[in-house]
């Protein structure tokens, strides 16, 4: 569960990883492949608006997630195809990453811990 007043940071594992929502607000996924094609997908179930229940990050793709309303949370949850392991876990700090993309800087600088 994320709550507005937090986010999860950009990272990347080398499984495929499957965002499936289930309630509260609408969680936007931020993902930048490793050629740096950015994309934003809202998960969430105002399917006339164009969000969808659930998304498929790529493995090797970093991404990010967030709360969109103010004030609420967002209730999520992920699969991972084949299993998790943490020996495949990245969480980049920020100047790497904004070294490797340098035109996402802005997303990178919100979405990233020092």
């Amino acid at each position: 569960m994320l709550t507005s007043d937090t986010f999860s940071a950009f990272h990347k594992i080398n499984q495929d990883e499957i965002w499936h929502f289930y309630e509260g607000s609408a969680l936007k996924l931020y993902v930048i492949s490793d050629k740096g094609e950015y994309s934003e997908h809202v998960i969430g179930n105002d399917f006339a608006a164009g969000q969808v229940p659930q998304f498929v990050v790529p493995g090797g793709h970093w991404f990010a997630a967030k709360t969109i309303e103010t004030d609420s949370y967002s209730f999520v949850g992920c699969t991972v195809s084949p299993g998790f392991d943490f020996a495949d876990f990245v969480l980049p700090k920020r100047e790497e990453l904004i070294s490797k993309f340098p035109q996402h800087q802005e997303i990178i600088s919100q979405l990233t811990r020092n």
